[in-house]
């Protein structure tokens, strides 16, 4: 069955505006994907896909809690039922799926890249299998050509301090491939004291960094070292998962305790209060923050996630597969504070601000208006409708907070957040409202119909500004 009004050419743009924008300067715009979880690796030995499963469900946990909802059993979604039986389950999903972006984002995939304007239902489950099983063998889908088919121009990975960034190295010196895969450090295993395996992730840091890891400072040292290397390799963004963000100042909350305390007795495998913790992960935080301002790099921070809330299915598969919920922590003063000490001697970097919870967004973006500071435009930014925020309603809202409370025209737009090769569809579904957004402001006469000075925004909006901003 193919329905001709489902996904045309002008869904989703409501006025002559915003279809004039979309086409005219957003829909060819190149991709500067500042923020995703892509293998290097993949990249780096242009992996062939063996079926529509392994690029498409593999570690999709967005799609696997869309199964689970439906009631389908976990063997045919992490477990050890084979591929084709996989995607089936998937196929009886997604006609439940209208409503949810999941939906629109599935069969704009299917277009895009295998050419399938069917819709995907138990009924064509089987034919739209063979038909991508077999275009799956051809060299226009490897991890190489599917980001070069999407038009991406530069990519960061998500990246652990101690990684080799092997997969990276060999990707620069590759001339073949012109698309550049960047790092971007990641260093929450070496913040979260209090997480299980911190005294073993220690060690491993030890031994990447050569340095000897016995108190605090060498811990800092140590992260220097792993900076001053994911630098050298070409990385300058950094990003943070702070759940919940905490900030606790040494210098006026340290009491009887401090940082260096709380890492010796981390160390010697005693337990921790919550102060303690706080104090740690807010003396680290502030380190890294001043180092990324000295090397110039850009500060990403998420927050509002409640992670493995199921702790029978992350005892059974673990982390990041599909078990985590927006979280409502009260962070807006401790995050002010914490933006505050590194401002006041001059030393906050370019920083993005996210949160899971959507209610969030007026108060980051008026938080970020009070350390903006030249030469940069939007050099405090609030952060892409993400992770459950990133569909219609999400994108305009966070839109319209930062066009209502700031300036949305310096905005570094849209990222992936996603693991897949398939996913860069997302940024033609934000384009498209984008354009629409600014399309109903001119129709509605909020703002004038100057298409070059629109067409400008888009193309800023769309990739111009995450160039100038991450200066990749």
């Amino acid at each position: 069955m193919k329905d001709p009004n489902f996904l045309n050419d002008d869904f989703m743009l409501e006025n002559q505006t915003a279809v004039e924008l979309y086409h005219k300067f957003a829909k060819a715009a190149p991709i500067l994907d500042y923020h995703c979880h892509l293998n290097a690796a993949e990249i780096a030995e242009d992996k062939q896909y063996r079926n529509i499963t392994e690029v498409w469900l593999g570690g999709d946990h967005y799609k696997w809690r869309a199964m689970r909802a439906n009631g389908i059993e976990e063997r045919y979604i992490t477990g050890d039922a084979d591929d084709k039986e996989k995607f089936i389950k998937w196929a009886e999903t997604i006609t439940q799926c209208i409503g949810n972006p999941l939906y629109q984002w599935a069969h704009l995939e299917l277009r895009r890249y295998f050419g399938i304007e069917e819709l995907l239902t138990p009924e064509s489950a089987e034919r739209i299998w063979d038909l991508c099983n077999e275009q799956l063998k051809t060299k226009d889908f490897t991890a190489r050509s599917l980001i070069k088919r999407s038009n991406v121009k530069a990519l960061c990975t998500t990246d652990d301090p101690v990684d080799d960034l092997s997969a990276h190295i060999a990707l620069a010196g590759d001339k073949s491939f012109d698309v550049k895969v960047l790092p971007a450090l990641r260093p929450d295993k070496a913040i979260n004291i209090e997480k299980t395996g911190f005294v073993d992730y220690m060690q491993k840091l030890s031994k990447a960094s050569g340095v000897t890891i016995k108190g605090i400072e060498d811990v800092k040292a140590a992260l220097l070292k792993r900076l001053e290397f994911f630098h050298s390799t070409g990385c300058r963004i950094s990003d943070h998962g702070l759940d919940p963000f905490v900030y606790c100042d040494p210098e006026i909350e340290g009491g009887e305790t401090s940082p260096a305390r709380a890492f010796d007795k981390a160390i010697a495998g005693q337990a921790l209060t919550k102060h303690e913790v706080n104090l740690y992960r807010t003396e680290i935080l502030l380190f890294l923050g001043r180092q990324y301002a000295r090397l110039g790099w850009a500060m990403q921070l998420h927050m509002d996630v409640m992670r493995s809330n199921n702790t029978r299915m992350m005892n059974k598969l673990g982390p990041d597969t599909g078990f985590d919920a927006i979280g409502d922590w009260n962070t807006a003063s401790e995050l002010c504070r914490f933006l505050d000490k590194l401002d006041v001697t001059d030393e906050l970097p370019k920083t993005i601000l996210y949160s899971l919870n959507p209610s969030k967004n007026e108060i980051l973006g008026t938080i970020a208006g009070c350390f903006q500071k030249g030469p940069v435009r939007g050099k405090i930014q609030l952060g892409s409708a993400w992770w459950f925020n990133d569909q219609k309603d999400g994108m305009e809202r966070q839109l319209t907070a930062l066009a209502s409370l700031g300036l949305v025209s310096n905005f570094v737009g849209m990222l992936t957040d996603s693991r897949s090769f398939l996913s860069y569809t997302r940024h033609e579904y934000f384009r498209r409202i984008l354009c629409n957004l600014l399309g109903k402001w001119v129709e509605n006469g909020e703002a004038p119909r100057d298409m070059d000075q629109l067409g400008k925004m888009v193309e800023d909006i769309c990739y111009n500004n995450a160039y100038s901003y991450f200066a990749l």
